[in-house]
């Protein structure tokens, strides 16, 4: 545990100490979630599920994006980078979730032109390098990374690179958390907002939870003191029966959030339904590109997609929604594994199965 103000050991066990001390007035035991895979590995790596007293619950939700990819659009890449016209292009996670029948590292080993890139110029530049090539962009990720995916289609579109195109998986936050708030299998008393995504979309995107939801909310970053502080609040909150919406994040998100990130992604994308793993359907949760820009879609080019077949014995679906702890599936830890992962949940460092896995309950 880093020795500064945000990790130091002496910060973190006073505020386990106020934590215990401010669930003694609990009526029962509440239950947190966090909806941010960085959240997910930090609170993994520093251990505090288990500082935490028998009264207060801390649970992972469906924060990490490559996790909650359904097959269905790992089915579709593969059928994309099958094509000898297709170089597909992708963020490392991705070319290792199962799919149907396979996965994108095994297309690739068996031929197909699948790349690694670190960010979506990247993949445009490919697409400049090839121009009798079409190249496709795997567009997977929350509200904090479809930003640049929309910058590189701007810079697509001002320097004339026809071969650039998109597959769209972008998903934003507030619909699944409306949908796991309402869900009686899940009985989420409030959530540890993801830092990331509300430095885009801005604190206020999430006052939906207390107004509309009746839940308590509380944006906090990332390192273990952060999170504490966030559980303090809303044992507080619990205690004195309100459900409000704070920021103790103000050092890196504003109420507003960055409003030029935002109108670029508006420009581009627009709302649609999207289908999560382990949540289904759910509407207005994706970003599909609009219209007019039909030439970037890469959900447009014509290829032949069986029905996805999830992994047998897999409960990713349940792991997402809080349901469940990783360890309770009853493949984690034999048969999946990082090395050899079964679900998407063991393949992304993000991802819960993979967190419990490395750090240990």
């Amino acid at each position: 545990m880093r020795p500064d103000r945000f990790g130091d050991p002496a910060a973190v066990r006073a505020l386990v100490g106020r934590i215990g001390r401010l669930a003694e007035g609990l009526p029962r035991r509440v239950t947190f979630m966090e909806v941010c895979g960085t959240h997910t590995h930090a609170i993994a790596a520093a251990g505090l599920r288990r500082l935490l007293p028998s009264r207060v619950r801390l649970i992972a939700g469906p924060g990490c994006p490559v996790c909650v990819t359904p097959v269905g659009y790992v089915d579709r890449a593969e059928a994309l980078a099958r094509r000898p016209d297709v170089i597909v292009t992708t963020f490392g996670d991705l070319v290792r979730v199962p799919s149907s029948h396979g996965s994108l590292e095994r297309c690739r080993a068996e031929g197909a032109d699948v790349r690694v890139v670190y960010s979506p110029r990247d993949a445009l530049a490919i697409a400049r390098e090839h121009p009798r090539r079409t190249v496709v962009f795997l567009g997977v990720g929350f509200e904090t990374t479809t930003p640049t995916v929309a910058a590189a289609l701007a810079e697509a579109e001002a320097s004339g690179v026809p071969n650039f195109r998109v597959l769209a998986g972008h998903k934003v936050m507030p619909p699944p958390m409306r949908a796991l708030a309402r869900d009686p299998a899940v009985q989420v008393d409030g959530f540890l907002l993801p830092g990331h995504v509300s430095v885009i979309v801005g604190a206020r995107a999430f006052e939906f939870v207390s107004s509309e939801l009746s839940r308590a909310a509380v944006v906090v970053g990332f390192a273990p003191t952060d999170v504490l502080q966030g559980v303090e609040a809303l044992v507080r909150q619990a205690v004195e029966g309100r459900a409000e919406v704070e920021n103790l994040y103000t050092r890196v998100v504003t109420p507003e959030g960055n409003l030029a990130a935002r109108a670029v992604v508006d420009r581009f994308f627009e709302p649609a339904d999207a289908v999560w793993r382990g949540l289904g359907l759910i509407p207005g949760s994706g970003l599909a590109l609009r219209g007019a820009f039909a030439h970037r879609d890469a959900g447009l080019v014509e290829v032949e997609v069986c029905e996805p077949v999830e992994p047998r014995g897999c409960r990713c679906g349940d792991v997402l929604k809080g349901v469940i702890d990783p360890p309770e599936c009853p493949l984690f830890g034999t048969v999946c594994t990082p090395a050899a992962p079964v679900g998407a949940c063991m393949v992304s460092n993000e991802g819960s199965c993979a967190a419990w896995f490395r750090h240990g309950a």
